[in-house]
């Protein structure tokens, strides 16, 4: 009998030690583990979870709202302590957010938004419309007093791709001496960048600037451009990738706003960390940070999503 009791005290130990384990377990959900910026936002909030003593998962939802829902169902039935999103919409996203905060997990937004408040414990963002001013008064500033322009956009069903957009014109568009002859969606993608450019150049060849609402883009763009034997054609993106930086300081792009996607990644860590052991961020639930513009002057001062010095 008392070795049954033993071992009864033992499993009983085995099951408090995996139900501590899996409370302890931060759940992080991106939209891709192949995108370098969501690459380094995972990498990140992992790191300084497990810095701070959790066990982490990282999954990719890959901007589908169903996928995304299937990996919230499994946080919840892995007993998550949290989880860190970069959600699969601003709509779609907010009722397995709402899902996950009534099992008692909370969760913590990164990059992007959703469409509801006091749902998320923190959005944590980005300032896109203040990134985008940035890069496209830099872009005005390389261009021409006068020419031609194409822009190439990101995802439709993407908030931050409208925000970057009207951030684009809301300088753009007041310059009378530039003149929008293409806008085309190339998806965030760099192969659907590369092919939307070539069919501008060769349907504007007047073309003298190219706006990318993120880096990916502009870079199939650069490369476009290369293959196409054109020159001084400026050419500015978004995100501050390391590839980006190299593409401007080899002269191929003009400019990038980064996104400090490491910082931010981290901060919603240490607020789902600061949650978990007082019932409070210490913070408010939407927060905004700022982008940095980087230029060929400073670009060796930033580098994978962070400001390095």
């Amino acid at each position: 009998m008392r070795w049954q009791m033993a071992l009864g005290v033992v499993l009983l130990l085995l099951t408090a030690c995996r139900s501590v384990d899996e409370r302890r377990l931060i759940f992080i959900i991106v939209p891709s583990q192949d995108n370098p910026f969501f690459k380094s936002e995972a990498d990140a909030a992992s790191e300084e979870a497990q810095r701070l003593g959790y066990a982490t998962r990282t999954e990719a939802h890959d901007d589908d709202a169903y996928r995304q829902d299937n990996l919230i169902d499994a946080a919840i039935a892995s007993n998550a302590a949290a989880i860190v999103l970069d959600n699969a919409g601003a709509d779609s996203s907010v009722s397995a957010v709402r899902r996950a905060t009534q099992k008692g997990i909370p969760v913590f937004l990164i990059d992007r938004e959703i469409e509801a408040s006091g749902v998320a414990k923190a959005q944590i963002i980005a300032d896109n419309n203040q990134g985008a001013r940035l890069v496209a008064a830099e872009f005005v500033r390389s261009m021409p007093n006068t020419g031609d322009y194409a822009e190439l956009l990101g995802r439709e069903s993407d908030t931050n791709a409208q925000i970057r957009t009207k951030g684009f014109h809301a300088v753009l568009d007041i310059d009378a001496g530039l003149k929008l002859v293409s806008a085309q969606s190339a998806n965030w993608s760099q192969a659907e960048a590369f092919q939307k450019t070539e069919t501008m150049l060769q349907a504007h060849p007047s073309i003298t600037g190219i706006i990318a609402g993120n880096d990916t883009m502009a870079l199939g763009a650069a490369a476009a451009v290369k293959s196409a034997g054109m020159k001084n054609i400026r050419i500015v993106g978004f995100d501050g990738s390391p590839d980006a930086i190299a593409g401007i300081l080899a002269g191929e792009m003009q400019a990038t706003s980064l996104q400090p996607a490491v910082f931010i990644a981290r901060l919603a860590v240490n607020e789902a960390d600061r949650y978990l052991k007082t019932g409070s961020t210490g913070a408010v639930e939407r927060q905004i940070v700022l982008c940095y513009l980087v230029t060929k002057q400073n670009a060796k001062d930033y580098g994978n999503f962070e400001k390095l010095r």
